[in-house]
């Protein structure tokens, strides 16, 4: 065989083998998707007084009573972010509170009036 035939089938062969799909490696496939981290679900104070997110409605209640002290809606801001327009059942005023979802169990709230409280996620 002469050497211009040789090296055109190999050149023939190293374009189809450049035609075959790499398999995919570990680093090409995408990252799973996580869930966004929700308020939805029931949250409690320092002083024990257990707020509940759900569907968009917002109420809080006393533990040992289970009285209504609060209740309202909410919307997502953000991911992170909730706002509450809330009545207060106790007071007799309405207010709104900006809730920052800062892990999976704490939300921090500010209320309009600038007052700071925490709550966390209940098990």
């Amino acid at each position: 065989m002469k050497p211009f035939a040789v090296l055109t089938v190999l050149a023939a062969a190293g374009s189809l083998a450049a035609c075959q799909s790499a398999p995919i490696r570990e680093i090409d496939r995408p990252a799973p998707v996580r869930a966004a981290p929700t308020v939805e679900g029931s949250w409690v104070d320092p002083n024990g007084i257990v707020s509940t997110f759900a569907g968009g409605t917002f109420n809080t209640r006393t533990t040992d009573t289970n009285q209504l002290l609060a209740s309202g809606n909410y919307i997502h801001v953000s991911p992170q972010l909730v706002e509450i327009n809330m009545t207060s059942l106790v007071r007799k005023t309405q207010q709104k509170v900006a809730c920052q979802l800062v892990t999976a169990s704490q939300l921090n709230c500010t209320t309009a009036a600038g007052a700071q409280f925490s709550l966390a996620r209940r098990a």
